[in-house]
């Protein structure tokens, strides 16, 4: 449990909570009307709450590579869900034991092992090495995915879950109780309502409270903390409020249609929509969101399942405190995406409208260092790959900025005003989706980027479509593309720049820093290496001393041997 950890340091241990599809307006303290989250708003008492947080993509695996590596997605190339990290890229695991810090998984990462490339290069899959390999850098707790669908072909995720072991070890009666029980309901004639069925949505989950999916991850979360030693970094990720939308009783009626808010979408968007936008529209859970009724019936039930998440939260946050580790364990509190719960006539996540780009983000550290911002909000431009960068400052290491491209959090959290970034970027790689074959695109151009820099919104698609452009501050709603207005070249082109740059950047030299580039300057001089001398008086006669002196013996042709 030790290992990589250095014995008898008071350093810092980081609880790092993530949920899976939660928006960054569905929090109290982010100004839901109706959606009460106590313990959010807890630790937003307690800490910051960033207010302008965004994912590297839209899209579940490749934004959780990004948060676990640091990176941007074409850094690490994992671009969509169950694409292979490859072997080798460095992740939270490798820097935090570096720095002394263990890092450990509860739940979910949907990370997809290189197998391929574990055996190219040798590496047994049940070795140290392997595993960390085949999870993401991450010391496994208790790894659960969390969708266990099962189809015609087959189950979803080939591994064994955890959950469905749990269940039946509880008496739940099915091979697959994740799917009977946990996310179904029941009809009144006995029959399964699953919980992928829209229409069942308002049914409770047919399972006791307790044992559903977010209690069950809280006491596993609770167990690795009640024996751990630390300095650790334990990320608790769940799976919820990710679909299916079906909660358990009582969280299944807390909220109701009166609770819905009205979808942020204007029939502007549909009248002449960019090809991309038109596209999403017409998915099939897009048009399922388009429907009132199923609004009606889905979101009370994804607000049940932010509730429940809440409530789970507080049990570990007393856990926390009632272990004696509240006072040294930095706590954090974000998602991998958001959800568009019918918002700009789209359902799902994938584009880069806010309520799906964009993420809660909350940190709360209890040093007394951060007590300056304790309770305020912060709208700095963050990127989700900060995270690995202030994780590593935070166990007491020096960010290798040569591989993590994020950025340390801390100076926001100490109340400092550093020099920050003026955009942020996310990425959209859609060759694995039907649009792309609806839209006619290669697969090498089916790529979609935002550039964002607190204002402008620039999403720019390969392919040979015009750039969308929206500006928040006059159209908070995001509902007018200005792709085509005159009126806003300028804006275009320098958003543009900015995205030029940005593709310009120094991201595969990974395996030299900074500082070792300029320790080997020059060094090579002093290891004898002196091209291009004229007589030698250019350089120190140190670096010429073993060039000089006497030779003991000719070998020149027409010598005499003994010459």
């Amino acid at each position: 449990m030790r290992d990589g950890q250095a014995a008898g340091t008071a350093k810092m241990n980081i609880l790092f909570v993530m949920y899976d599809q939660l928006r960054f307006d569905y929090l109290s303290c982010a100004g839901h009307p109706h959606l009460e989250t106590p313990n959010f708003d807890r630790v937003a008492a307690r800490g910051v709450r960033f207010t302008n947080a965004y994912v590297q993509s839209p899209i579940c695996g490749a934004s959780r590579m990004s948060i676990y590596t640091g990176r941007y997605v074409s850094s690490h190339g994992a671009a969509w869900n169950n694409y292979p990290l490859r072997v080798g890229e460095q992740t939270l695991g490798d820097h935090l034991r570096r720095a002394g810090m263990g890092c450990w998984l509860i739940g979910k990462t949907h990370m997809q092992p290189d197998f391929e490339g574990m055996e190219r290069l040798g590496i047994d899959p049940d070795s140290r090495i392997g595993r960390r390999q085949a999870e993401c850098g991450f010391d496994v707790w208790i790894r659960d995915d969390g969708l266990w669908g099962e189809g015609p072909d087959g189950f979803y995720d080939a591994k064994t879950s955890p959950y469905n072991a749990y269940l039946k070890s509880k008496g739940y009666p099915a091979e697959n109780p994740w799917s009977t029980f946990a996310n179904a309901g029941l009809h009144e004639d006995g029959e399964i309502a699953s919980g992928w069925m829209f229409e069942n949505a308002d049914k409770p989950a047919n399972i006791r409270e307790e044992d559903s999916e977010t209690p069950w991850l809280t006491r596993e979360a609770m167990g690795f903390i009640d024996q751990a030693e630390g300095p650790w970094c334990a990320h608790v990720s769940y799976i919820k409020p990710h679909w299916p939308y079906i909660v358990p009783a009582p969280y299944h009626d807390i909220y109701g249609p009166e609770h819905v808010l009205p979808a942020t979408r204007h029939e502007c968007e549909r009248a002449a929509p960019h090809p991309l936008l038109a596209a999403w529209m017409e998915t099939k859970v897009s048009e399922a969101f388009q429907d009132e009724d199923v609004r009606r019936k889905v979101i009370p039930a994804y607000m049940g399942l932010v509730k429940q998440c809440d409530d789970q939260l507080g049990v570990l946050l007393d856990h926390l405190e009632a272990t004696g580790q509240a006072e040294n364990t930095m706590i954090v509190l974000t998602s991998d995406h958001g959800d568009y719960l019918g918002d700009h006539w789209l359902g799902e996540k994938d584009l880069f409208h806010d309520p799906s780009v964009k993420i809660p983000l909350i940190l709360c550290d209890p040093r007394p260092e951060a007590d300056a911002t304790r309770g305020t909000t912060c709208d700095a431009l963050v990127e989700s790959i900060d995270l690995a960068a202030t994780f590593i400052e935070t166990a007491g290491g020096a960010v290798p900025e040569h591989i993590v491209e994020g950025r340390s959090l801390l100076p926001w959290l100490r109340g400092e005003r550093p020099d920050w970034r003026e955009f942020a970027i996310s990425e959209y790689y859609y060759s694995s989706t039907g649009q792309c074959v609806a839209l006619g695109v290669s697969q090498a151009d089916a790529r979609l980027f935002m550039v964002f820099d607190g204002r402008y919104k620039l999403i720019h698609a390969e392919g040979g479509f015009r750039p969308m452009l929206y500006d928040l501050e006059t159209d908070p709603e995001e509902f007018h593309d200005l792709g085509e207005s005159d009126a806003h070249a300028e804006i275009r082109a320098r958003l543009y720049t900015h995205l030029a740059s940005w593709g310009r950047r120094m991201s595969q030299r990974v395996t030299r820093s900074d500082a070792q580039i300029e320790a080997a300057r020059d060094a090579s001089g002093r290891k004898g290496i002196l091209p291009f001398l004229v007589d030698g008086s250019e350089v120190p006669g140190e670096l010429t001393a073993k060039f000089r002196g006497p030779a003991g013996r000719s070998y020149l042709v027409g010598e005499g041997e003994g010459a």
